[in-house]
């Protein structure tokens, strides 16, 4: 009679997969169930604003300029955000589970257990732009989630500030600042009513307005000249405007050697945003 040998670690893991592929074809329920898809619900009532995610949150939790009225958050998120106690905020705050979360955001939200509820900070004018070197400006770029990845390049090569069109630019909202990942909390956001006029007063305070064009004359890197600098970039599929192009002081190009010719609009203002800072710091040594 032979003996059955002792199965190993592999084994075993074969063996709970086949009782797994079993269980399905006999319709049983399956080993791990899906998330829930739950709708988010409706939106925050006296024009507050909701975010989610936990660097979004740390990020407005630490900013003196946001006011917070109110916070649910899961026990593991409170811990992770260094929370010691919901009792001791300075705003409300309510201990829940991740489910009651997904009934707000919806379970498509990479909440990560918080979402708070907050006044959308003010955007400021033009004129109190500051001594910035660099700054980024968007030619009517609509999609929440690019004008996002937008700000977190921003602010991660030190642009004093964004700028955007009063209208056709994306509202303060959860998907913007989840894909900014706090940044939204760390640079200036200025609203302009006419952006050709907007160019010219960046140009009387001595920048050099880059607009950033696939069939630009000039290479982004040979293009820059002064201290100051302000890189323009338009809308995915329709890039800048007309009038746009023709108030800026220079249109360059990204070189791409590749078979695909274009980027995405935030992939291509990371890539502006580095050669900017660059030259900044070395004048193009």
């Amino acid at each position: 009679m032979n003996e059955k040998k002792p199965g190993t670690p592999k084994d075993a893991h074969y063996a709970k997969l086949r009782r797994a592929h079993r269980d399905q074809k006999a319709g049983g329920p399956p080993r791990h169930r899906p998330r829930p898809d739950v709708p988010a619900g409706p939106a925050a009532v006296d024009g507050l604003v909701r975010l989610y995610g936990l660097h979004t949150v740390r990020a407005a939790l630490d900013n003196p300029r946001r006011t917070i009225r109110r916070m649910l958050v899961t026990r593991n998120a409170l811990e992770r955000l260094g929370i010691a106690d919901v009792a001791a905020l300075p705003f409300a705050a309510e201990l829940v589970e991740p489910r009651d979360i997904d009934k707000i955001t919806g379970s498509e939200a990479v909440h990560q257990g918080v979402v708070i509820e907050v006044e959308p900070l003010q955007a400021k004018r033009l004129d109190a732009l500051g001594d910035v070197s660099l700054v980024v400006v968007l030619d009517q770029v609509t999609d929440p989630h690019n004008v996002g990845a937008i700000l977190r390049s921003a602010v991660a090569f030190g642009a004093g500030a964004l700028i955007t069109t009063q209208r056709h630019s994306p509202a303060e909202s959860g998907v913007l600042a989840k894909s900014a990942s706090g940044a939204l909390e760390h640079i200036d956001h200025i609203e302009v009513r006419n952006l050709a006029d907007a160019l010219d007063q960046l140009h009387e305070a001595g920048f050099q307005t880059v607009g950033l064009d696939s069939d630009g004359p000039a290479e982004l890197e040979r293009s820059f000249s002064g201290d100051r600098i302000a890189l323009v970039l338009g809308a995915e599929g329709k890039g800048l405007r007309q009038k746009t192009r023709e108030t800026v002081t220079t249109l360059a190009r990204l070189d791409m050697p590749g078979v695909i010719r274009s980027l995405n609009v935030s992939n291509a203002a990371a890539v502006a945003l580095y050669a900017a800072r660059r030259w900044l710091v070395t004048g193009g040594e």
